[in-house]
C-alpha cells in the first residue's frame, strides 16, 4: 500500500468518525434541551444586556472548540451547549480551602465568571455568593438536592480533613463535618468536579506533617472525580470541561490523575516562551540580575515547568494578560500532587535537591512524560467519562 493510500484511508476514516461524533453530539444536545430544567433568562439577552456582541461570542465559542481538541465543524453544536449551560444545576461546596478558586474564576477571561456562573450556570448553592445564612442556607442545599437528583454538577472547592473523624471542618448550622457534607451532595450528584489543588490533591493542608488528615476528594471519599488542578486553577479548564459534558454526555479523556488530558496533556516547560533559553543554556543565576531583565530560563531559581503538566502558558490569567513565568517567576507545579513537599523549596531547582537522576533535568522530564503517557493511555479506560458520569437510581429498563 502506497502512502498516499494510507493517508487517503486515514482521512475517510477520520471523517466517518467525526460524522458519528457530530450525530452523538446532536442527540445528547437534544435530549438535554428537552430533559434540564426551564432556563430563568436566556443567554442571549444576558449577553445583549452585559454590552457583549455576538460576534464576540461566537469566537470565544470557536476558541473553545478549539481547545477542547474538536475541529471547527463543531462550532455551532458549542454555541448551542453554551446557550443551554445556564440550566445545568450546579451545588458548590467549600470545604478547607481558602477561596482563591472561586476569586480567580470570577477573574477569567471572557465570558467571564460573572456571567457564566452567575448569569449562565444555575448556580443552587455556593456558600460564598449565596445571600441566605444558617437555616435558610441549608434548606437552598437541600431543596436542591430533593430536586434535582442525579441531574446536578456537584463542584468540591477544597481539601477533606479526615482527622479527629472530620472534626477539624464542621460546616452550617447542623454542625456537618465536610467529609458528611461531600459524601451525602457527591453520592446524588451526576458527576463530581473537583475545582483547584486542595480538592484534587489535599494541597497545601496534605503537606507534611499535615497534622488534620487533609485528603483530596477522591481519596477521602472513594469516589471518581474530574480534576481540575492548579493553585488556583483557570476557569477556561472548568469552563471547558462542562462544555464537553453538556455536548457529549462525558467528560473529556482524562489522564491517570484524573485532569482533563486537552488541558493538563502538556507540560508547562513544552509551550513556555523562555524555553529557547534553556535549550541554549542560558539561566537567570539570581533575582534580578541582568539574565533575569533579558528574560532569560528561570530553571536555576527554581522553575518547576519541565515537571507540571498543564495549559498556563496557552490560556494565560487575568482576561488572558500573563502568567507567573511571563511575568518574571518561574512555575512552582501547582498542577501537581504534593507539590508542597516534592517542589519545595520553591526558588530552587529541584536539581540542587540530588533528586534529578544521571541524565539531567531534560532526560528526567522526558521521562516523566513517558511515564505519563504510559500512565494516560491506561488510565483512560479506568477514568473513563463513563465512570465519571453516574447515575443515581434505575433508568428504565433495568439500566
Amino acid at each position: 500500500m502506497s502512502i498516499n493510500q494510507i493517508f487517503s484511508d486515514n482521512k475517510e476514516q477520520t471523517r466517518t468518525y467525526y460524522e458519528a461524533l457530530m450525530k452523538e453530539c446532536d442527540l445528547h444536545l437534544a435530549k438535554m434541551e428537552k430533559e434540564l430544567p426551564a432556563a430563568s433568562e436566556n443567554l442571549k439577552e444576558i449577553l445583549h444586556s452585559n454590552g457583549v456582541k455576538r460576534r464576540d461570542f461566537l469566537k470565544w465559542c470557536s476558541l473553545m472548540t478549539a481547545a477542547l481538541m474538536l475541529p471547527p465543524i463543531f462550532d455551532s453544536n458549542l454555541v448551542k451547549a453554551a446557550e443551554i449551560m445556564n440550566r445545568i444545576p450546579v451545588v458548590w461546596l467549600n470545604l478547607a480551602e481558602c477561596t482563591g478558586c472561586t476569586e480567580a474564576v470570577l477573574r477569567s477571561s471572557y465570558p467571564n465568571f460573572e456571567e457564566i456562573i452567575l448569569d449562565t450556570i444555575s448556580l443552587e448553592y455556593h456558600e460564598t455568593l449565596l445571600a441566605a445564612s444558617g437555616y435558610q442556607a441549608e434548606e437552598c442545599l437541600e431543596e436542591a438536592l430533593e430536586k434535582f437528583p442525579g441531574k446536578f454538577v456537584c463542584v468540591i472547592e477544597g481539601a477533606i480533613p479526615m482527622g479527629m473523624n472530620g472534626r477539624y471542618l464542621t460546616i452550617g448550622a447542623k454542625g456537618k463535618t465536610g467529609y458528611q457534607l461531600a459524601k451525602e451532595v457527591t453520592a446524588k450528584a451526576a458527576m463530581v468536579i473537583c475545582i483547584g489543588s486542595c480538592s484534587s490533591f489535599g494541597n497545601v493542608q496534605a503537606a507534611k506533617p499535615n497534622p488534620t488528615d487533609a485528603q483530596g476528594v477522591k481519596d477521602a471519599l472513594k469516589i471518581p472525580t474530574i480534576n481540575i488542578a492548579g493553585c488556583p486553577p483557570n476557569g477556561v479548564n472548568f469552563v471547558g470541561t462542562l462544555l464537553h459534558y453538556i455536548l457529549f454526555g462525558s467528560l473529556p479523556a482524562l489522564d491517570h490523575l484524573g485532569r482533563p488530558i486537552w488541558a493538563y496533556g502538556k507540560r508547562i516547560h513544552d509551550f513556555c516562551e523562555r524555553r529557547p533559553h534553556f535549550d541554549a543554556g542560558e539561566f537567570v543565576e539570581e533575582w534580578g540580575d541582568d539574565y533575569a531583565k533579558k528574560g532569560w530560563c528561570l530553571y536555576k531559581v527554581g522553575c518547576k515547568g519541565p515537571y507540571t503538566y498543564a495549559n498556563c502558558s496557552k490560556v494565560r490569567f487575568n482576561q488572558g494578560a500573563s502568567w507567573p513565568v511571563m511575568a518574571g517567576h518561574g512555575c512552582m507545579g501547582c498542577t501537581e500532587p504534593q507539590f508542597w513537599d516534592k517542589m519545595a523549596p520553591l526558588e530552587k531547582s529541584i536539581a540542587e535537591q540530588a533528586l534529578i537522576p544521571k541524565g539531567g533535568v531534560e532526560a528526567t522530564a522526558d521521562k516523566v512524560g513517558i511515564g505519563l503517557t504510559a500512565a494516560t493511555l491506561a488510565g483512560i479506560g479506568v477514568h473513563a467519562a463513563g465512570s465519571v458520569i453516574r447515575k443515581v437510581g434505575k433508568e428504565k429498563g433495568g439500566e
